[in-house]
C-alpha cells in the first residue's frame, strides 16, 4: 500500500468587499478548489448551495458573480490557514506542525464593519481558537460574534443537510438586506 505524501497547500487571498459584515472562514482549500481556483469548488460541498438559498449566490452562477453577490450582502470568505501541509483534501490530515495562520487579526482591525466570523466546521473553529483568537484584542472580541457552524464539506455527512442549513441561516441576521 502506497502512503500519501503531504504537500503544501496555500489559501486564496481574502474575498472581502467594502462594508463586509460577516467573514466566513474555512480551513484551507481542497485540492479540487485549488484546481478550479475557486473557494468551495468541490461539487458536493454545500457552501454554494447554502449561499444560493440564503443570498442568491448559488453554484449555477459564474464564480465571480457568486462572489459579487456575497459582497453585496456583506459576506466575505477566507481561510483560517495561509498554508498547511496535508496529503489529499481532508482537514483531519493537516500536519499540525505545518499550520501557518492567515493575518485575520490585521484584516479585522482594518475591516471595521465586520460583526461576525462564521467558522465553517470543527477544524476551522479549532484553528481559529488556537491561532487567531489569542491575538484578538478586547475591542475586537467585543465587536465580533464568533459563530461555530457545521462544515459544508461532503466529508461531514454525520449531520443532515437540513440541520446544517438551519444553523447556517444565522448569517441572515448579520447580512445587508438584499
Amino acid at each position: 500500500m502506497q502512503k500519501s505524501v503531504s504537500r503544501k497547500v496555500a489559501s486564496f487571498p481574502p474575498q472581502v468587499g467594502a462594508g463586509c459584515r460577516v467573514l466566513v472562514l474555512g480551513t484551507v482549500p481542497s485540492l479540487r478548489s485549488l484546481e478550479l481556483r475557486q473557494s468551495y469548488g468541490h461539487a458536493q460541498n454545500l457552501f454554494w448551495t447554502f449561499m444560493g438559498e440564503l443570498f442568491d449566490a448559488g453554484r449555477e452562477l459564474p464564480y465571480a458573480e457568486r462572489i459579487a453577490r456575497l459582497h453585496a450582502r456583506g459576506i466575505g470568505i477566507w481561510d483560517v490557514y495561509r498554508q498547511v501541509e496535508r496529503p489529499g483534501s481532508l482537514d483531519s490530515s493537516i500536519v499540525k506542525a505545518s499550520e501557518v495562520p492567515n493575518a485575520i487579526p490585521q484584516l479585522l482591525a482594518r475591516a471595521t464593519t465586520i460583526r461576525a466570523i462564521a467558522l465553517n466546521g470543527g477544524k476551522a473553529a479549532e484553528g481559529f481558537r488556537r491561532h487567531i483568537e489569542p491575538k484578538l484584542g478586547a475591542a475586537l472580541r467585543e465587536r465580533i460574534d464568533v459563530l461555530a457552524l457545521p462544515s459544508t464539506s461532503p466529508a461531514n455527512a454525520s449531520i443532515p443537510r437540513a440541520a446544517k442549513f438551519a444553523q447556517w441561516r444565522v448569517l441572515l441576521g448579520y447580512a445587508k438586506s438584499g
